[in-house]
């Protein structure tokens, strides 16, 4: 009878998910798609947090953790959904790091992860849409929503002497998400948008829409399209007509493919991103850095950030199940407690161990605010001799 108990206890405890031996997280992100080349850097960001937390040792019970990848595409909902159903039901994970791109990640948690009952946390999805989604307590994102990306772009428009743009952006929820909203920004402070006009991504020649933006002009032209995809074709088409002289680039546009796709030809260019920095962002770039990537890529602090979160909710609540641990990320995340930053996820596990309080801030200062996303803060950037640059942080 009393080996009966205690292999019913311990069955108990594997199946609740408590001290498994492995614990699989799952990372969906475009591997594919308009943003493919900043996926590596994310899918690296938040792996590097989960050995971070299997070397430590002192994960439930001593559980390591293991990460699943799977491809969102960036734009393609039907394909999202079914790398998030494989994920959950296939590989067994148990959080998931992701979706990347706004209208996937709405897709695949309203179609499968609220119906299946699993978190997920975006390290890039900004859509304004997503703060107000009924989503059951399920989803968080370490990334600020775009109706603070929109204000910030306007405040730094405004500064370079800008009063009117032209504007274009991907047909596609984060797309039409973030020009609304800045529209609704720069004009509330006395700027005039000219044209606010969608492009499609993966079409060979975007001569008729340049020809539509340089027809209403502008002192600069706004593109929030996608670096890999139709930001950068209705980029190249600008310059080859000479139709603006002066772009300014969201976090989609901010990317490696940018410096070698267009280097010098953008100087004086500028735009912003989300991202932080100081102590907690200092430390991910040498962990990084040691790790063989480079962790200043777009969204990678953010995928660590979001990884760390995932796995600290749960042994907050001593418990994998996304139902139970999904009530703690806001209490990992926010003050009161001690400040975590890359490197010490192994002492943020003792102290909740000992029953203490953490604040983890992490590689990009997490605060979250509402119903659970990014209060936020922007790296300016401007493009000089052919390189982005940092500017300053907002």
């Amino acid at each position: 009878m009393k080996k009966l108990l205690l292999a019913s206890a311990a069955l108990a405890l594997t199946a609740g998910g408590a001290f498994a031996d492995d614990v699989k997280l799952g990372i969906s992100l475009g591997f594919t798609g308009p943003l493919e080349s900043m996926s590596p850097a994310m899918a690296d960001g938040a792996e590097l947090a989960m050995k971070e937390v299997s070397d430590s040792g002192k994960f439930m019970g001593g559980s390591t953790v293991t990460s699943v990848r799977g491809d969102s595409t960036c734009i393609d909902s039907a394909a999202a959904s079914a790398t998030v159903e494989k994920l959950i039901t296939a590989d067994g994970v148990k959080g998931i790091v992701g979706g990347m791109c706004s209208g996937e990640t709405t897709a695949s948690l309203q179609n499968v992860a609220m119906p299946k009952g699993m978190v997920m946390i975006s390290p890039s999805a900004t859509s304004p849409a997503l703060s107000t989604l009924d989503d059951n307590g399920l989803f968080f994102r370490t990334s600020p929503s775009d109706a603070r990306q929109s204000d910030v772009m306007t405040d730094i428009i405004m500064e370079h002497g800008i009063k009117s743009v032209a504007l274009t952006y991907t047909n596609n929820d984060y797309g039409k998400g973030l020009a609304d909203s800045f529209a609704a920004a720069f004009e509330a402070k006395g700027g005039t948008v000219t044209i606010n006009a969608a492009h499609d991504d993966g079409k060979p020649d975007y001569s008729a829409e340049v020809a539509a933006l340089a027809a209403a002009g502008g002192d600069a032209l706004v593109i929030a399209g996608y670096v890999d995809q139709g930001g950068s074709g209705i980029l190249r088409g600008a310059l080859d007509t000479g139709a603006f002289e002066t772009f300014v680039f969201p976090d989609g546009m901010v990317g490696s493919a940018l410096e070698t796709n267009f280097g010098a030809e953008v100087n004086g260019s500028f735009g912003q991103m989300p991202s932080s920095e100081g102590e907690g962002k200092d430390k991910f770039l040498a962990l990084a850095t040691a790790a063989g990537f480079d962790g200043s890529g777009v969204y990678s602090a953010e995928a660590y950030d979001a990884a760390a979160l995932i796995m600290l909710a749960m042994a907050a609540a001593n418990s994998t199940d996304p139902s139970v641990y999904k009530e703690k990320v806001m209490d990992v995340a926010n003050a009161p407690g001690e400040k975590i930053l890359p490197g010490e996820l192994g002492k943020a596990l003792e102290l909740i161990a000992e029953g203490k309080d953490i604040d983890y801030q992490g590689a990009s200062s997490v605060e979250l605010i509402g119903a659970g996303e990014s209060a936020g803060t922007f790296r300016e950037i401007e493009v000089k001799d052919g390189k982005i640059e940092t500017v300053r942080y907002r």
